[in-house]
């Protein structure tokens, strides 16, 4: 019976516009719609077959501001049991580094955790890093970029695809497992589950309460910094080819001048 604790995080939305703030070049989180990472959804979805399988428990859990509950909320109402909310402002810009230790931090409050289970990278930073260095952190063996898991008593086993073929890793647990795109088609919340995550707990906690320095985190305590940042220029007019019985060759030698063909 499996005590799962699935990482979760709310992102803008990739059909919205995302830009950098000016002041910090840091995420502007309020100038766009803000969902639940599609990859955190296959996540939680996986942790709840293994439950469903297994028995055991799914906590969620979530580093981000308060409107971050949304994204929380959406994962209780898949079918997760609880959650687990870490919000601060001392965390804004916090780096990767700084980041895997809140979570392991947060981790350490929820009790007998068998296993982690988090997506391969957010589709905000894409920096793919986390698991891994939660693992490192943790102290657990890693299984990352999952397809498929399967697991049988204390033992894990997963199936990632590759260039080359399949691999199979196996480990004891506890562990931290990412997954990747292919890993399953996540359910939709009935309108039961909605009503029910309401009444679910979430549990808050600050940095302090996970008993981390609000001075070594943050955009100031960084390993990484964004000096410079410009927006995308606009798109510019495409070249229109006018046919009069030459079309052809003249899309040919634009496509020569691109050094496409």
């Amino acid at each position: 019976m499996p005590n799962i604790v699935v990482l979760v995080k709310q992102v803008p939305d990739t059909y919205s516009e995302r830009r950098l703030a000016e002041a910090d070049h840091t995420l502007d989180r309020e100038s766009a719609d803000a969902v639940l990472d599609e990859i955190n959804e296959r996540a939680v979805e996986e942790a709840l077959l293994i439950k469903e399988a297994h028995g055991g428990e799914v906590t969620v859990l979530s580093v981000g501001p308060e409107r971050a509950t949304e994204a929380i909320r959406k994962a209780l109402s898949m079918g997760a049991d609880k959650a687990v909310h870490v919000t601060d402002p001392a965390l804004h810009g916090s780096c990767l580094l700084q980041t895997t230790r809140v979570l392991a931090a947060a981790i350490g409050k929820v009790d007998g955790v068998d296993l982690v289970i988090a997506g391969n990278e957010a589709t905000d930073g894409r920096g793919g890093a986390i698991p891994a260095m939660l693992a490192e952190v943790l102290g657990y063996p890693q299984l990352t970029h999952a397809r498929k898991v399967t697991v049988d008593g204390s033992a894990i086993t997963v199936t990632r695809e590759t260039d080359t073929g399949l691999t199979h890793l196996s480990a004891t647990l506890p562990a931290v497992v990412s997954v990747g795109e292919k890993i399953n088609e996540p359910r939709y919340p009935s309108f039961k589950g909605i009503m029910a995550a309401k009444k679910k707990p979430v549990e808050t906690f600050t940095v302090a309460d996970l008993g981390i320095d609000a001075a070594e985190v943050g955009l100031a305590a960084a390993s990484t910094t964004v000096l410079e940042s410009t927006p995308k220029p606009p798109r510019s007019a495409g070249q229109r080819v006018e046919d009069a019985g030459d079309g052809g060759a003249k899309i040919a030698e634009y496509l020569i001048g691109q050094k496409l063909i």
